[in-house]
């Protein structure tokens, strides 16, 4: 077949079957390629998802394609993600130390989602005008604590400081609240797999190129 095409196209204009044979290879060559990524892209963004990390995290992988509006034989694409360091972390599996202080500060359970002005919540930030000072416990055998003293249990779930005279003075229905577990360091397990998912995707390139040479038509050029 092929053979029946050259020679179809030496009786006709071969510059205009070169032509649009080049055309054809630089559409499938980048249509193939960025196809690929896209798929990448994806399976990325699904590993992060099943990882438990959330989807927030997992649309910080971004992609963008070379040439722009353009096709080309060194078409290529460009998968990132804006989150370079916190993937790695969880891609890689990482120990975390505490920088300037003697402990790292973990919320418990207890702890209100958002610290001031709605930041993440930190010993720093934490709401003492809801919850009253923060104090620290310390457990020789154990992990130590930060906690909040003379807690009253919300209708609605969660703590806030008693404002009640009689209980802080009797101390009746208080509760004292730990907010924060205190550890030296910890150790973030690995919930990732970006270098099997970018294996796969090169394995798969030609398959990808050759499935686009199958597809696209061929243009009639002048």
């Amino acid at each position: 077949m092929r053979r029946a095409r050259i020679e179809a196209a030496l009786e006709g204009d071969l510059e205009r079957y070169m032509r649009e044979e080049l055309d054809l290879a630089k559409r499938a060559v980048t249509q193939g390629v960025h196809r690929r990524a896209t798929a990448v892209k994806h399976a990325l963004r699904a590993d992060v998802i099943a990882g438990g990390l959330g989807r927030r995290l997992s649309k910080s992988w971004q992609q963008e394609n070379y040439p722009k509006g353009d096709t080309s034989l060194n078409a290529a694409s460009y998968v990132f993600t804006k989150a370079e360091k916190l993937v790695a972390a969880f891609d890689e599996g990482v120990t975390i130390r505490s920088g300037n202080s003697k402990y790292l500060a973990i919320p418990t359970p207890s702890a209100p989602k958002k610290g001031l002005k709605g930041d993440r919540l930190s010993p720093a930030n934490f709401p003492e005008h809801r919850y009253g000072p923060l104090r620290f416990v310390y457990v020789r055998s154990g992990t130590s604590l930060l906690v909040v003293d003379n807690q009253r249990a919300a209708k609605k779930g969660g703590y806030a400081l008693s404002r009640n005279k009689k209980s802080l003075r009797t101390g009746s229905g208080l509760h004292t609240v730990p907010m924060f577990w205190l550890v030296p360091q910890v150790r973030l397990r690995r919930r990732l797999n970006s270098d099997k998912i970018e294996a796969a995707a090169l394995s798969g390139l030609a398959s990808e190129i050759d499935a686009a040479f199958n597809t696209l038509s061929r243009r009639r050029l002048r």
